[in-house]
């Protein structure tokens, strides 16, 4: 089989490359990317999102080849999309890299290749949008020439213990043939096993709801945190003695960014709202979600005169913890929110070791990032991510960037009560 299957990887982001590393340790991989500086970049043994090390691109590098070139990819005959799928500014599904990756893929395909998407979106995507492109583009029909697959990612940024061969997959296709087929090259990587869906859609249904559920959890979490915050209860209290219970689901609150959690439901409300139904639970969960960033500036500012103008030290800049990825961050409008008070304008600086300082910059240009905060000249310090970075720096050293009545608002739980000032 390794010698038959041919894999080709579209797509080498946070979820296509560590795939593609974890495929060539058995097979002859091409990875392609439409990003020149991305091949580039990969092809010096470098990822920038901090998912593969060098060590690790180097020791596969013999059986994977990296390139931007659509030619390169032809002679495979088992291609995976893993493109992201965002969504627009008015919430609705971005599926334009899918469809473009589509379009590419069905210009080369050949009889009885193998499709498979990795990429969210809501049930039934995959044969109302992406089939049909593959074949106006390839001029051949599903399952009698060419086939199809979904079988959803489920990378964590920055996790290191929860890597792509230790997660169960989930496997369909679009008949027997193709499922048994997929399932095949998937388990002779994923050690932890494999899931058959009975459909495409229940497994794309499956992982929707995989973030929807996370993004419902938190959300009553954040609900609860605003609660409590008023009757001056500490909610990491409440949670820790809640968990005693052994079916109580431990969740915290925060702010919901990031490419997946704060972007999944969205697909499945549309979909919901195609059919002529308006979905209330989630839809409430995402806006509760969405708001928090204000709710907590205007928590934090309303402990201050409002005639005051205030330094700020935000610390943390990614959408989650331990990860540079900055792709939907919610501290971006939580810095917004903070520097205008009333007629005042508050100094906000950032800082996230985490960052590539240049991509950062270019990539918000209004954020004031720095790279070495000043010591005893912030009014607040607030820890915003939860890296461990920052809980290696010490409560000592963070306390020396704030004035001498300067306050640390630990956000996200990093210090024990009693070492910083504030919590929401």
């Amino acid at each position: 089989m390794n010698h038959r299957t041919k894999i080709a990887l579209i797509g080498l982001g946070y979820v296509g490359l560590p795939l593609a590393v974890e495929f060539a340790k058995k097979y002859k991989v091409i990875g392609f990317d439409i990003s020149s500086s991305r091949v580039s970049q990969l092809k010096k043994l470098n990822d920038n999102t901090n998912e593969v090390d060098k060590a690790t691109l180097k020791s596969v590098i013999r059986n994977l080849t990296i390139t931007d070139n659509l030619e390169d990819i032809r002679p495979c005959n088992f291609y995976i999309v893993t493109v992201p799928t965002p969504i627009l500014n008015n919430k609705l599904p971005d599926l334009s890299y899918l469809k473009s990756a589509s379009k590419l893929i069905g210009s080369i395909i050949k009889k009885n290749d193998i499709i498979v998407y990795e990429s969210t979106v809501f049930p039934g995507a995959t044969k109302e949008v992406c089939v049909p492109i593959l074949e106006n583009s390839s001029l051949m029909i599903l399952n009698k020439d060419f086939f199809v697959g979904y079988s959803p990612e489920r990378i964590n940024p920055g996790d290191k213990l929860h890597r792509v061969a230790d997660i169960k997959k989930i496997i369909s296709g679009s008949n027997k043939r193709s499922a048994v087929k997929i399932k095949k090259v998937y388990s002779s990587i994923i050690k932890a096993g494999t899931f058959m869906a009975s459909s495409i859609e229940v497994a794309e249904a499956a992982k929707v709801i995989e973030n929807t559920q996370r993004d419902l959890n938190i959300a009553l979490m954040n609900e609860l945190s605003i609660i409590f915050n008023k009757m001056s209860i500490d909610t990491q209290e409440v949670i820790q003695a809640a968990a005693t219970k052994w079916n109580f689901a431990e969740y915290y609150p925060g702010f919901v960014g990031g490419h997946c959690i704060g972007v999944d439901p969205y697909y499945l409300t549309y979909k919901a709202q195609s059919l002529g139904y308006d979905p209330k639970v989630i839809l409430g969960g995402r806006k509760l979600n969405d708001g928090m960033t204000k709710h907590v500036a205007k928590t934090i500012l309303s402990k201050y005169s409002a005639s005051r103008e205030l330094k700020i030290l935000v610390m943390g800049f990614t959408f989650k913890e331990n990860c540079p990825d900055t792709r939907n961050t919610k501290i971006d409008d939580l810095v917004k929110q903070l520097s205008q008070s009333g007629k005042f304008i508050n100094t906000v600086h950032v800082y996230d070791p985490w960052l590539d300082l240049t991509e950062a910059e270019n990539n918000f240009p209004k954020i004031a990032f720095v790279t070495n905060p000043r010591e005893k000249f912030y009014d607040l310090v607030i820890i915003a991510v939860n890296h461990k970075k920052f809980k290696r720096l010490g409560v000592n050293k963070i306390r020396s960037y704030a004035k001498n009545k300067g306050e640390i608002w630990d956000l996200k739980y990093t210090f024990d009560k009693h070492k910083t000032d504030h919590r929401i």
